[in-house]
């Protein structure tokens, strides 16, 4: 092997090893957090690892349960009443790969785009503090009424000081020094590391002795195909509510997969990645595991230590596998405070308020951020996720729906067209007014483009309305509609309307339903300075 491939070689190695350190504790402690005896957790990081090196193109993305899409689907299974938790929760798994894939079918890789950044954000701001102050228990040796939310789960938690084990306190803040001071040493699985001290201290000390609640006895994965036995009445709830499961899974994965390529110069094909994604899932459900996705931190971390290819991945879910078939029966001495730890550890960056204030600075979308937040910790994970969605939805219609208007004047001496407020040096072209919207023309702002556009131009006292059409690409009926009420409205005026910047499939549509009309290629043009030309008399010979 060249010596270039054999360095490729080590690098790959050498990352899949940080990795499978660091998937081992988080593969744990996430089946905790979906409710889930440990085994699914660490079968979905095997699964998801294999299928994503299979089928997936990032050389970045670790595809594994991650610490989102564990307390959500777990917070979904909560609402299938008559299910079974762990039924519900394969059932979930299973019907979101399932629509995962169809979005891949019908190449619908660019909705991610329709949940906003500062809504994600706010989301995993908000879904880290809630995670956080439910490890809060675990941590104190407490044991909290059931169903309680964050906000209450806290102050009951401050309420019980007095009723704080000792023990558990301690064993969690060794455990939590030990991965800080670890963390110095980047190359480390800091994590895994304590999570084997924790149970070597549990054989050592007799930390049960002491009243330090431990994992328990952990099942080997069974790895038999099996679907969840649901009707139809049942299947069609967790349709339902795998919706917002899907969104998360691929905008975060998506989020992350995109961030790292960017670093590396790589590009990657939404679709695909879909693709690779509703398979990863669906492998995880048929084999009894939990929702799989490229979390942040894992993916990170892959790529921080040196991956160059997909072979990392594989190197990780080789190790985690001898891990499983090795080492899982150990796993039941370690102390639910050392886990919970692990859980907060994992956790520790999405704290951090830093891109929240950032998003603050800049003056834009602040409602977002803080609404989302709220919907998290007052509505929980699921409908907190969901009106997060609608948030960010809502947000695009209002502004699509309140286009800006801009008058349009020419640089001296140029054939370009600007913004007259921005620039006091841009003419008017004499008798007539150049409008542009700033935002595509569709159903919710049409109607209002036209009504201002032809006030605008009654008050300006020109005889003709360029209309620049640059922003909209095509036209839904009921814009072509009101496109067309503008012409007849301006015509009986004794005005009339030119159209700028058309595009191809503009055209089509007009000169299909308004032969006669707009649709006469005298009224478009493929410029605005081509407009203004035509609306000036011919110079004297």
């Amino acid at each position: 092997m060249p010596e270039a491939g054999r360095s490729r070689w080590r690098a790959d190695f050498g990352a899949g090893l940080c990795v499978a350190g660091l998937l081992l504790p988080e593969g744990v402690a996430y089946a905790g957090l979906a409710r889930l005896p440990v085994s699914h957790g660490l079968l979905a990081c095997v699964v998801g690892l294999a299928v994503y090196a299979l089928l997936g193109r990032s050389r970045d993305a670790i595809v594994a349960p991650t610490s989102s899409s564990a307390s959500l689907a777990a917070a979904a299974a909560a609402g299938l009443a008559g299910i079974g938790h762990a039924e519900a929760l394969l059932a979930l798994t299973l019907a979101a790969g399932a629509v995962l894939l169809l979005l891949a079918a019908a190449r619908q890789g660019q909705l991610s785009a329709f949940v906003s950044r500062p809504v994600l954000r706010g989301f995993a701001f908000a879904l880290a503090l809630t995670i956080v102050i439910k490890q809060l228990p675990d941590v104190l040796g407490l044991h909290p009424p059931p169903e309680l939310d964050p906000l209450r789960l806290l102050a009951w938690v401050l309420a019980s000081a007095g009723s704080w084990h000792g023990p558990s306190l301690a064993v969690a803040l060794a455990s939590g020094a030990m991965i800080a001071l670890l963390r110095r040493w980047p190359p480390w699985p800091a994590a895994l590391i304590a999570l084997v001290a924790a149970i070597g201290a549990t054989w050592a000390f007799g930390l049960t002795a002491l009243g330090v609640a431990v994992v328990g006895r952990v099942e080997m994965p069974t790895l038999a195909l099996r679907l969840p036995q649901l009707d139809l009445d049942a299947w069609l709830n967790v349709g339902e509510l795998a919706v917002g499961l899907v969104v998360l899974l691929f905008a975060e994965s998506w989020g992350s997969m995109r961030s790292l390529a960017l670093r590396r110069g790589d590009v990657l094909n939404a679709n695909r990645e879909l693709f690779a994604l509703g398979a990863a899932n669906i492998a995880a459900g048929l084999l009894q595991g939990m929702p799989v996705g490229a979390g942040f931190s894992a993916s990170a971390a892959n790529h921080g230590a040196g991956s160059g290819s997909r072979w990392a991945g594989v190197v990780a879910c080789a190790f985690v596998a001898l891990a499983i078939a090795c080492a899982l029966p150990a796993l039941q001495w370690l102390p639910r405070p050392v886990l919970a730890v692990a859980v907060i550890a994992a956790l520790w960056h999405a704290l951090s308020p830093g891109p929240l204030l950032a998003t603050w600075q800049l003056g834009r979308d602040r409602l977002l951020v803080v609404a989302a937040v709220i919907a998290v910790l007052a509505l929980g994970l699921l409908h907190g996720m969901l009106a997060s969605i609608a948030l960010s939805i809502v947000e695009a219609l209002r502004r699509f729906s309140q286009p800006v208007l801009h008058e349009l004047g020419a640089l001296p001496g140029t054939r370009n067209f600007v913004n007259r407020p921005e620039h006091p040096d841009a003419e008017p072209v004499p008798g007539a007014l150049i409008l542009r919207p700033q935002e595509p023309l569709f159903f919710a702002s049409a109607e209002r483009v036209m009504a201002e556009a032809a006030a605008r131009l009654a008050a300006s006292g020109a005889a003709t309305l360029v209309l620049s059409l640059e922003e909209s690409s095509d036209l839904d009926s009921t814009a072509l509609e009101c496109l067309l009420e503008l012409d007849q409205r301006l015509s009986a005026r004794g005005q009339r309307l030119l159209l700028a910047r058309v595009k191809e499939p503009v055209r089509a549509l007009l000169r299909l339903s308004a032969p006669q009309g707009l649709g006469r290629e005298e009224r478009q043009f493929w410029s605005v300075a081509d407009a203004a030309a035509a609306l000036r008399p011919p110079a004297a010979p």
